[in-house]
Parts: structure tokens; C-alpha cells; sequence
């Protein structure tokens, strides 16, 4: 029997806007915030699949480079690629950088993002409480911040050249340390879970430019201890990289030979690390 016209129209548009490299979608928590996504044709058969989140850099434009960058990983190893888009000067202010440290005046990047994991779980009917998140440069400096806030729902984190970094120290404030993330989130640290969590940190080793990573008196987020982690990117991932073992958490650092601040060639090792991940915990 020949399906009805107004059904097989809905079934092309679903097919040609949903599945594969989507379209891109605002996110109905907060419209301002947008995403798109690669999803395996296995899930328009009913097929479960695991998550990535990737996250862009200050360009905005790596969110399409990720997408299509991991779509052939998304398609063998059954792991759909969410790219949030967080738009520059969201609050009519111009700033660049503020998804990058969570918190923006009354904003919170981690809450639109877990609203924007809950969406899309929704839609493709996934259980998808748990997801792993890799970011490059400004990326970075969301994943391992929301790894920090959020441990429990992550099951990989893939940090890839932050310019700045926040570490587990107890004596100084949100954003270099988190002594007091309790008064500015809402969370205690929890070490134990984030102990649970397998974390890559990745940076070139020709990454040494610092014009955009030094901060200085009266910049946005300027505050003592700012530049203390180190000089360039190298440097501060090797910090957090330590600030991290130290807890107890089991870091896979990756250096990169004569590579600098280029996030397609850091590509092949995230995705390295996220099979090995995925293959450990479905053999479980």
C-alpha cells in the first residue's frame, strides 16, 4: 500500500534534517543558543547510540569543522556529535570569551548545555545522562571547567589547548582556583567522581604564541594568579595536566610534534582516545 503524501513528506524531511549532518537547530531552553549535530543511520532504526559533545573555539566555526570532522568516527563507532553554538556578545557586550569560563552575567553555559543534551536525547529517544566532551582552545577552556562542575555526566573529557586553565587549587577563587565554587555555582567539587572520569589533555608542541592567553589589569577576567599557571598553552595544559594527577585523576596527555594552535590536526588522537574509551566501557 503507497503511504500517504503528507507522510512520506515528513519522513524526507526527518531523513534529510535530522539524520547525518543535521540542520541546525535553536535550543528551546533558550532560543539565543544554537546546535547541530551528526547522528549514525542507525538511529533512524531505532538504534542506541553514545554521545559527543564538541565544543567551538572563539572563531565559532570550528562547531562545523567538528561535526563533519567526526562524522566517520560517529558512523562506525555508534556515537552521535552535538556542536553547541555559543554566539559571541550574546549579552549586546561584544565579549568573546564568556561561555568559556561558565558564567556569564546571568547566563550559565553548562546549564544551556545539559538542557541542550536533554533536547536531543529527548528527540532520538537515547539515554544520554552520561556523554563525553571535547574542546580545542576556547573549547578547552569550557570542557575542563564543565568537567570540573559536572564529572557525574561525563564518561570521557578530551581538553584540547586551553589558553587558560582553572585548577584543582582550594586557596583561590573561581576562575584560576574553586574555593569557592559552592557560593558561585551552587556545587561542591567532587573529586571521587571526577577520578572516574577519562581525561586527555592535547596540545601542540609549536603552540607558543601568547598574545591572546596573557591576561593583563583591567582585562575582563583579569585577577591575581591569572598567568601563574604558565606562559603559553604548552605550559598551562602541563599545569592542569599536574593539578589534575594530584587529585587522582588519570590524565592522557598528548604532545603534538611541530604542531601549533591548529585544531584539525588534533583531531586523529581525540579520536584515538574515545574509541579506546568506548570499546572499555561497552566490554564492561
Amino acid at each position: 500500500m503507497n503511504q500517504p503524501v503528507e507522510l512520506k513528506t515528513i519522513e524526507r524531511g526527518h531523513a534529510l534534517y535530522d539524520l547525518g549532518a543535521t540542520a541546525m537547530f535553536a535550543c528551546k531552553a533558550d532560543p539565543r543558543f544554537h546546535y547541530c549535530l551528526y547522528v549514525p543511520p542507525c538511529v533512524g532504526q531505532g538504534g542506541k547510540v553514545d554521545l559527543l559533545v564538541a565544543v567551538h573555539g572563539t572563531s565559532r566555526t570550528s562547531f562545523l569543522d567538528f561535526r563533519d570532522g567526526f562524522s566517520a568516527f560517529g558512523r562506525w563507532n555508534d556515537c552521535a556529535i552535538l556542536c553547541p553554538v555559543f554566539p559571541v556578545g550574546v549579552r549586546g557586550d561584544d565579549n568573546r570569551s564568556g561561555y568559556k569560563y561558565i558564567a556569564e552575567g546571568d547566563i550559565r553555559y553548562d546549564r544551556v548545555l545539559i538542557a541542550m543534551v536533554a533536547e536531543v536525547a529527548a528527540k532520538y529517544g537515547q539515554d544520554w545522562s552520561r556523554f563525553a566532551m571535547f574542546g580545542f582552545s576556547g573549547g578547552g577552556h569550557f570542557t575542563h571547567r564543565f568537567a570540573i562542575l559536572h564529572p557525574e555526566r561525563l564518561w570521557a573529557a578530551s581538553i584540547g589547548a586551553s589558553g587558560s586553565v582553572t585548577l584543582l587549587d582550594p586557596n583561590r577563587d573561581w576562575w584560576v582556583g574553586i574555593r569557592d565554587l559552592k557560593q558561585r555555582f551552587g556545587i561542591d567539587f567532587n573529586a571521587a567522581a571526577l577520578r572516574q572520569v577519562p581525561v586527555q589533555m592535547l596540545v601542540g608542541d609549536a603552540d607558543l604564541e601568547t598574545w591572546e592567553i596573557t591576561h593583563k589589569p583591567g582585562g575582563t577576567y583579569w585577577m591575581e594568579g591569572a598567568n601563574d599557571a604558565g606562559r603559553t598553552r604548552p605550559e598551562r595544559l602541563e599545569s592542569l595536566r599536574r593539578s589534575f594527577e594530584a587529585a587522582g585523576v588519570q590524565v592522557r596527555f598528548d604532545l603534538l610534534p611541530g604542531v601549533s594552535h591548529d585544531r584539525m590536526k588534533a583531531l586523529g588522537k581525540v579520536q584515538d582516545f574515545l574509541a579506546a574509551v568506548l570499546k572499555s566501557r561497552r566490554e564492561r
